[in-house]
């Protein structure tokens, strides 16, 4: 009836046919993912435009002066006064504040214990 040989290609063919089904749909679904993020990223990019839409009309010039008209007092907002504005080095010098741990430790040894965490 069957012999060896035809049952090991039934097999062979079976298998084949389980492999091509599972790549195909393998790659059905990552297609659909590819097209659902495509779609995403052009929702994006449709928002980002929006958005600086938004921006481009929020920062007008005569929008600000409208707010800054309504808003003048309580935000005690005045004009900018040309002497406000100087260059990094008028700036002051703040000292830096050392901790008390450094005034401790001044004249300290370093310790000698070697523990192996630190390459000496």
């Amino acid at each position: 009836m069957f012999r060896t040989s035809d049952i090991v290609l039934i097999g062979v063919m079976l298998s084949a046919a389980a492999f091509t089904y599972k790549s195909k749909h393998d790659t059905e679904a990552m297609l659909e993912r590819i097209s659902r993020l495509e779609s995403q990223i052009e929702f994006e990019k449709d928002q980002i435009d929006v958005l600086k839409a938004d921006w481009s009309l929020l920062t007008q010039p005569n929008h600000l002066q409208k707010l800054v008209d309504i808003y003048g007092d309580e935000l005690g907002l005045e004009p900018l006064d040309p002497k406000q504005i100087i260059d990094v080095n008028g700036l002051a010098t703040i000292p830096f504040p050392q901790p008390a741990v450094a005034e401790e430790m001044d004249g300290m040894e370093p310790d000698q214990t070697i523990t192996g965490g630190v390459a000496q």
